[in-house]
């Protein structure tokens, strides 16, 4: 007898492609055959079966999401802190999910590095499918602007066009499994090879802030390359250092041989709104005109939001972030200057 993975027929979506590529991925089911029906006695054949069916049943490998009832998230399933309702994709994951990781990356990793890469990739990937696939707004209200392009609207953009003939239908969603799981592939050797390789880079960084200033609010790391933002808010959050001490990071530009100085974010959650931008009265200069302003020698420019900031060396740079904190400390020199 046929082994087989089930799943819907008609239109596809993202979070069942993704499913059956998760399930591709391992061992058991990797020579499997999908077969899409919405036949029950078709289905009742298949070995497992994902977002049809009407049953969430791990011991009976039935993973549907539609049935009345059905209110399964990470939290409820493995005790992780999201609240979304998981789609086909997220039972799966939920459930398969390590063992997936494991074998995309060789099927030797450390446990506790694919529980923390099992953790970030449902934030940062499959929660946003289970959401749409739910029809979980991620706003409340009216987006400001459109973002188009999200994986799910990709990945359904494999199915036949209202002007095209509905061939080749199993076909297309071979095609869309392999992109979304390409998609996810990527980032999840992303995480492993560039990602986590950062963070020894910046939890040293941190641990010898107070060599860079006396107040333990700047920190500096050689390349800026390096994906910094998220394992500097988790290290500073298991540190309990509190987001009111390190304001500063300094980085050597990847392109030429100047410094940055960069204002660290209010927390991970913001992109633009900082802990302490620089100098109003630096924003927008350049050169020789930030030089003279900042009274700094090889300044090369603030932006105009002051988010961040250049000079030509380690030590300029340096100084542009301790000058920045003592203005802050002053606040009536720092009205001065910016008037």
């Amino acid at each position: 007898m046929a082994s087989l993975i089930g799943t819907h027929s008609g239109k596809f979506h993202c979070d069942e492609a993704f499913a059956c590529f998760m399930l591709k991925q391992l061992p058991q089911f990797k020579d499997h055959s999908i077969v899409r029906t919405r036949d029950a006695a078709q289905l009742e054949k298949c070995d497992i079966v994902v977002d049809v069916g009407g049953v969430f049943d791990h011991s009976k490998q039935r993973y549907d999401h539609h049935q009345r009832g059905f209110t399964e998230t990470m939290r409820t399933l493995e005790k992780l802190n999201f609240n979304t309702k998981l789609s086909s994709a997220g039972l799966v994951y939920a459930h398969y999910g390590k063992e997936v990781i494991n074998q995309i990356l060789g099927g030797s990793v450390e446990s506790d590095k694919i529980d923390l890469f099992y953790h970030r990739l449902y934030e940062q990937f499959v929660e946003a499918i289970d959401a749409i696939d739910n029809g979980i707004s991620q706003y409340d209200g009216v987006p400001r602007y459109h973002l188009p392009g999200n994986l799910s609207s990709r990945t359904g953009q494999f199915n036949a066009h209202w002007n095209e003939p509905e061939n080749d239908v199993d076909e297309r969603f071979q095609q869309a499994m392999q992109f979304i799981g390409g998609e996810f592939v990527r980032f999840l050797k992303y995480l492993a090879n560039v990602w986590w390789p950062a963070r020894e880079i910046i939890e040293q960084a941190v641990e010898k802030r107070f060599e860079n200033d006396a107040s333990g609010r700047i920190i500096l790391i050689e390349n800026g390359g390096c994906p910094w933002k998220e394992h500097f808010f988790d290290i500073e959050h298991e540190k309990n250092i509190g987001d009111d001490r390190i304001t500063y990071i300094l980085f050597q530009d990847t392109t030429n041989s100047s410094w940055r100085v960069q204002a660290i974010p209010v927390d991970k959650t913001f992109s633009f709104e900082n802990r302490l931008p620089l100098p109003a009265a630096w924003r927008g200069l350049r050169d020789a005109e930030l030089s003279k302003e900042s009274g700094i020698d090889g300044g090369v420019f603030v932006h105009i939001s002051g988010f961040i900031g250049g000079n030509l060396t380690r030590e300029g740079a340096l100084e542009m972030a301790r000058k920045s904190l003592e203005l802050d400390e002053n606040p009536s020199k720092r009205a001065k200057l910016e008037q």
